[in-house]
Formats: structure tokens, sequence, C-alpha cells
């Protein structure tokens, strides 16, 4: 059994566990559990590791619109580091801070591999989920999809330091909290930007045409592959770049680009059924939180 398969399986036992965050009389709360073999290649320094593992958390309460509060995490490795448990705990305080919210603690454990446990907690009185979109209305993604792709690349090449850059993604709360008013359905990209579509059809019972064209792939990508045709595979399918992902009416695009400082990119439209990319289905690949990879880490 996968991840989703789990999911699945505790849905109706869990009813408020909502979509990308639960929401509990107007507070947003979400967990996250990440491991140093699955999920932080070497080279990836204590805090990119804390910067990325909160800001994950982070980006759970940008995708429900929700304004960020403050955020713990459990940091577990087989022995305490002084420079490395500082360092975590600097990344995590900083990408906090960029969200105007506070990293107030968390907990120290022993194990045998790295792992960090993050929650993150918000507020919001208008909780954007994912079964409101409706045929007509436009699919929008925030900033750029590959900067994790490239960052792997990076790593493998042993160009740790701009891989580290690109590994600390920025979490799109401001822009989550200006486009709820105007979004009828949101998720983040964490699983890849295929995955949340077929996600977000399920939920709102929907399909989506992408135009390839119109994707905003990052130029770190197109610099690590000359492909163009990998290039974009790895846009749509290799996940963890936590943009937002959403949709809206089309005469409510203007107001959002207007009132967020964030770069949103129309790809394409809502459909009655059916995902596709320049006509032709677009399958549900992306990352498989179960495995720890997807058909593009390779």
């Amino acid at each position: 059994m996968d991840e989703r398969e789990a999911l699945a399986l505790l849905a109706d036992r869990l009813p408020h566990a909502g979509d990308d965050a639960a929401v509990v009389d107007g507070l947003v709360l979400t967990t996250d559990m990440l491991h140093e073999t699955t999920d932080f290649p070497d080279g990836t320094t204590r805090y990119t590791a804390g910067w990325r593992a909160v800001g994950a958390s982070l980006s759970d309460l940008a995708a429900m619109g929700a304004e960020a509060i403050a955020a713990v995490a459990v940091y577990a490795a087989p022995t305490f580091d002084a420079d490395e448990v500082t360092a975590f705990v600097d990344g995590a305080r900083d990408v906090c801070e960029r969200v105007e919210a506070a990293y107030v603690g968390g907990d120290l454990d022993e194990h045998v591999e790295f792992t960090t446990a993050t929650t993150a907690l918000g507020r919001t009185d208008k909780p954007v989920s994912r079964s409101g979109a409706s045929p007509g209305d436009m699919l929008c993604v925030t900033g750029t999809l590959g900067r994790s792709a490239a960052a792997l690349r990076l790593f493998e090449a042993g160009r740790n330091e701009r891989a580290n850059e690109l590994f600390r993604f920025p979490p799109r709360v401001r822009a989550g909290r200006a486009i709820a008013p105007h979004a009828t359905a949101m998720m983040d990209s964490s699983d890849g930007l295929a995955r949340s579509l077929h996600q977000l059809a399920e939920a709102s019972d929907c399909g989506f045409a992408v135009d390839g064209g119109a994707l905003p792939i990052d130029e770190s990508l197109t610099s690590v592959t000359d492909d163009r045709a990998e290039a974009r595979r790895l846009a749509t399918t290799f996940g963890e770049d936590f943009e937002l992902v959403f949709t809206a009416p089309s005469e409510e695009v203007a107001t959002i680009r207007a009132t967020t400082h964030d770069p949103v990119t129309v790809i394409g439209e809502v459909t009655d059924d059916g995902v596709t990319i320049d006509g032709k289905p677009l399958a549900d690949e992306g990352y498989t939180h179960g495995s720890g990879s997807d058909s593009s880490h390779g």
C-alpha cells in the first residue's frame, strides 16, 4: 500500500483531516516527516534541511489560503552535533520569518538516520479546498516548476552550494492568502504538477487541459539539461517544488496577479473530464512519499 492508498483507507476515520491540512475551528494544522535517505541528497546542509522541512509544512498552510502562525520540528539523528543542530534550527527559524511566522521549538531524539518531523499551525476562516473547480475556470500555478529536479542534478554533480540554494524554496503563504478569496480550488505541487492535477480532478470531478508551451519551467532546470522534452517531463512529474496549483474564474486572474507579489501563470483550463497536455493524456505520475521516489527521481 502506497501513501495515497493509505490516506484513502483512513479518510472515513478522519473527517477533519482536510486536503493539504486539517481545519478545526478556524485553525489550520499540518504535519510532515522527511528522512535523510529519501528526502535529503548527499550535500544537503542541515540549514537547508531545516528550511526545507519546515517550509514543506508551511506550504500546506499556503495551499489552504491560511495565515501562518508558528511551526515546530522533531530533530532525530544518530548523534547530536552542535553545529548541525544549530544550523537546522537556524534554517527552520529563517523560513518561518520569511512568511511572518514563529519557529517555537520542538523535540530532539536519537534515530538510526537523520529524520525530521515538522508541524505548522495557521489560521483562516475560509479555507480553500480541492473540490471547487468548474469547467471554464483557468488553471494557474505560482512561481516556476523544476527547481528541485535541477537541484538533484546539481547535487549529483557535486555543485552543492547552488543545489542547496534551489532546495530552499519560498513557501507561498502570502500568495496563498492573496489567491484564496478568488480561487475555486487549490493545492500545493509537492507531488508534482501532473499528480496534483489528477488529485484536483478527482476531488472536483472535472478535467484539465494543459498548454505545454505555457509551463513556467525554471531556468535552473533548462541549465542542467538541453533536452526540452526531458525538462518538461521533469517539470511536470518530479515534484517537490511546493508551488501553488489553483483554479479561478477567468475574470479573477487579473485581480490575483495584482494582489500577489509572486508570479502567477495561466497554464490551461478546467474541462469536463480527462487530464491532458497539448491534447494528449497526461499520466498520473509524480512523487510517491511511501518510497521517497518517483518515476523521475532515478
